[in-house]
């Protein structure tokens, strides 16, 4: 976000197949940012669970329902990459993704 806003200088954007999974993921980021932060980070939208926002101080957090995701399209309003979310939501099931363990690298 560096030079396009002065409120935070990371966004991120990211969907849950549903409200209720909005909204946990939501929770759960901000039991994880907890312990990183001098408060508990404030967060909109939880109850609703269409599309909420978590301020991590210098990373705000989007977590939304893909339909508002696609709605509202806050990659294109600041001028990032959109993906095709429609498509995404009809692909069919993607394998898990590995996770990464650095422990390997030595």
């Amino acid at each position: 976000m560096g030079g396009k806003s002065a409120m935070c200088d990371f966004m991120v954007i990211a969907s849950g197949r549903s409200a209720r999974q909005v909204s946990a993921i939501a929770e759960h980021l901000i039991e994880m940012l907890k312990p990183l932060l001098p408060a508990t980070p404030p967060a909109e939208g939880l109850t609703q669970g269409d599309w909420v926002l978590v301020d991590g101080g210098d990373v705000v957090i989007h977590v939304f329902r893909p339909e508002v995701r696609a709605f509202y399209r806050l990659e294109r309003m600041w001028g990032m990459d959109t993906p095709d979310l429609l498509a995404m939501e009809m692909a069919p099931e993607m394998p898990p993704v590995a996770q990464y363990d650095a422990a390997e690298d030595e």
